[in-house]
């Protein structure tokens, strides 16, 4: 599988999250020549992961961030991706920042791609990976600090075009 396609049902940043998983798997074959997945264990523990509890490691990522206390959010599980060395659980976060003078306020999604390996030590626990809605980087839950600016980015962005349609 060289990558996955769009599909209607999915929004683009899932895509990208997968096609950044598989990206990261070929890279770590081409560090590793000697390793096989046939030489690899089955990770057990990726039996014992669940919707609820990849909705609830998000959520506590989510908790990490520091966000202002004005934004509100809602998690949503959305499907799963089998690939060859993991399955993939989508996750959508959408944030809000509402108000008095703006109380249906527009919305900022999160995608996140919950990586539960399908090799290696059963002691591993996941990978959370996440693109904000409209961008192309993934960011990953160590490695990069998220920034409540990009949130606002997104929702301005949406008011600036709805408010160019309305000409």
């Amino acid at each position: 599988m060289d990558g996955v396609s769009p599909n209607r049902k999915h929004p683009p940043e899932s895509s990208i999250l997968v096609n950044a998983s598989l990206e990261r798997h070929r890279k770590k074959k081409e560090e590793d020549p000697e390793h096989t997945e046939e030489d690899a264990p089955l990770r057990v523990a990726s039996e014992d992961f669940t919707v609820e509890s990849g909705k609830q490691q998000v959520e506590t990522l989510i908790q990490t961030w520091g966000v202002r206390s004005c934004w509100r959010h809602s998690l949503d599980f959305l499907y799963v991706t089998d690939l060859e060395h993991c399955s993939m659980y989508h996750y959508r976060a959408r944030f809000s920042a509402p108000t008095p003078r703006e109380p249906i306020q527009h919305t900022a999604a999160v995608y996140f791609g919950v990586e539960v390996s399908k090799l290696g030590p059963p002691a591993v626990p996941p990978e959370v990976h996440f693109v904000v809605e409209s961008n192309r980087l993934v960011n990953t839950s160590e490695k990069h600090q998220f920034r409540e600016n990009w949130l606002t980015d997104v929702i301005d962005s949406k008011k600036l075009l709805g408010t160019a349609a309305d000409l």
